[in-house]
């Protein structure tokens, strides 16, 4: 296995868990959505505005094409990177996939303690409640599609990681 790919809601801590895991592992960590805005020089915010969803969309499968380049490496995704079937393919074939599984209760609560416009626009325009609900009843069967596994993420994220280093031993492609 070369790679491992997190995938979830956003504020389901993908980005925190994949610093943790990564270290675990010895291996880099690639965040698509900072590579994105590396590349871009433009926040998602900004680019979603300035562009739409369907441009940020194609930039971001592009980002996962090129992170399915790197060896050894754990690959944060953004929260929509399931939302193409093109993605979801390509996850499985390329590694191993995590769902890191958050109830919406718990997401929205995250996400209104945490909510940074610039990096985090509004998929609905609803309170972050409403929204986090109506997103994950759309996403939650994509994840699952994905996801070779499915980690119950409401813990700590180093509970979270080291679950997933025995996931990943024991994982058979």
């Amino acid at each position: 296995m070369k790679r491992i790919f997190l995938v979830g809601a956003r504020a389901c801590g993908k980005t925190t868990v994949a610093r943790i895991l990564a270290e675990k592992l010895g291996w880099s960590v690639v965040d698509v959505d900072e590579a994105i805005q590396s590349k871009t020089g433009k926040s998602i915010a900004d680019m979603v505005e300035q562009e739409g969803w369907e441009a940020f969309r194609d930039v971001e499968s592009g980002a996962l094409a090129e992170s399915c380049g790197a060896e050894k490496a754990v690959i944060a995704t953004g929260g929509g990177m399931v939302l193409r079937s093109v993605n979801r393919i390509l996850m499985r074939s390329s590694g191993l996939v995590v769902y890191l599984y958050v109830p919406a209760s718990i997401l929205a609560e995250r996400l209104s303690k945490e909510l940074i416009a610039s990096q985090r626009p509004s998929l609905t325009g609803d309170s972050p409640v409403d929204e986090v609900e109506a997103v994950l009843a759309q996403r939650e069967p994509l994840y699952r599609d994905a996801a070779h596994h499915i980690v119950n993420a409401t813990h700590s994220p180093e509970n979270v990681a080291s679950t997933i280093v025995e996931i990943a031993r024991n994982h058979r492609p």
